[in-house]
């Protein structure tokens, strides 16, 4: 039977429990670019509360990105020797860290936020040479691994979706061609790096000739074929997820695993864990102890994400693994998100709201 807080194996990583934290973006009072206190502190709780894998807030490959004032930027000049001191910190406690690598718009001098159709093989190659060098950055710095922002509505997302990616190149058409970029950087990050690679993957979306599950099964078993380690299964954001029009939309494959207050991405995650051989981590939503156990005992998934609970209480491991069925304080209410910052904003301050 397994157990949020089994210790596991992640590919050639040992975690100390199933449980992923992953991040989103750091807040603005500390978008100066460099690691503050806070952050050290926060990262330390997480390592020390009995997290099994750390995935960093999103660290920005352009500093004009449109989110790069809420994250840091990799091409900060005290990046390496402020992320050493981070990975050093959190190996303190025997627990992996992947830096989470992204950006949202490509931006070319007067250009801004270019389409994928008008990107030229110029700049595919400066895009995939600019990750190259993050991940060699990253590598230096001591992180265990990488995550490359394959979802949500990140650029490389939107690049790899035949509903946006209506090239005639090399780089559009068929589900090889659109993933080309992505597979081609990860031939070179692991010859020139020793990182796990970690693919953050929508399993759908909700664009007419989209992604679907089909078409997300496939770039995960190209995704493996081609050198990444692991997944992470994620969607866009959206209200559209849990209405009747959209479970009334779930692909039959699947249909029969997902219960009206069911997320749908535990039958999606579940699809792509058969058709591939790597670690494959579900990502949305989960704030209980039981509800997180019994996902992990009715399925094929090993492992559980969460962020929001992380921003709420850094240390809320601690108590589910004392207590044995614990709940988050998070209430879902998106601040965290649509605010931008790394704080909770429903947490009362005073200790004794806990006696």
């Amino acid at each position: 039977m397994k157990d949020l807080f089994d210790y596991c194996e992640f590919g050639d990583l040992k975690l100390n429990s199933r449980v992923v934290r992953t991040g989103l973006w750091e807040s603005e009072k500390e978008a100066s670019g460099n690691l503050t206190p806070e952050i050290y502190d926060r990262y330390e709780n997480i390592a020390a509360s009995g997290v099994g894998l750390i995935i960093t807030e999103v660290i920005s490959l352009y500093p004009k990105d449109i989110f790069s004032k809420y994250s840091h930027t990799i091409h900060n000049k005290r990046f390496v020797r402020e992320a050493k001191d981070l990975t050093d910190l959190v190996h303190v406690y025997d627990v992996p860290i992947f830096a989470q690598l992204a950006f949202v718009q490509y931006n070319k001098r007067t250009e801004q936020n270019m389409k994928i159709d008008d990107i030229t093989l110029e700049d595919i190659r400066k895009i995939q040479t600019d990750y190259i060098i993050a991940a060699q950055k990253t590598d230096y710095a001591g992180f265990d691994g990488i995550q490359i922002a394959l979802g949500n509505n990140y650029f490389l997302s939107r690049f790899i979706n035949p509903y946006f990616n209506n090239r005639k190149d090399k780089y559009g058409g068929n589900t090889l061609n659109r993933l080309r970029i992505v597979l081609e950087m990860i031939k070179v990050i692991k010859q020139s790096t020793k990182l796990h690679i970690n693919c953050r993957l929508n399993a759908f979306d909700f664009h007419a000739g989209g992604m679907d599950i089909k078409e997300s099964i496939e770039t995960a078993k190209l995704l493996e074929k081609h050198g990444a380690d692991s997944l992470q299964i994620t969607m866009p954001r959206s209200p559209q997820l849990f209405s009747k029009e959209y479970r009334d939309r779930t692909p039959p494959e699947f249909k029969s695993r997902v219960r009206k207050d069911e997320n749908p991405l535990i039958g999606a995650c579940s699809e792509i864990i058969k058709n591939v051989d790597i670690p494959v981590i579900l990502g949305g939503g989960f704030k209980s102890q039981n509800q997180i156990n019994e996902i992990l005992n009715s399925t094929d998934i090993d492992y559980i994400s969460m962020q929001r609970p992380f921003v709420a209480d850094t240390s809320f491991l601690v108590d589910w693994k004392l207590n044995g069925d614990g709940v988050s304080f998070c209430q879902a209410c998106n601040n965290c998100y649509s605010k931008k910052t790394s704080t909770c904003h429903l947490k009362p301050c005073s200790p004794e709201y806990y006696k």
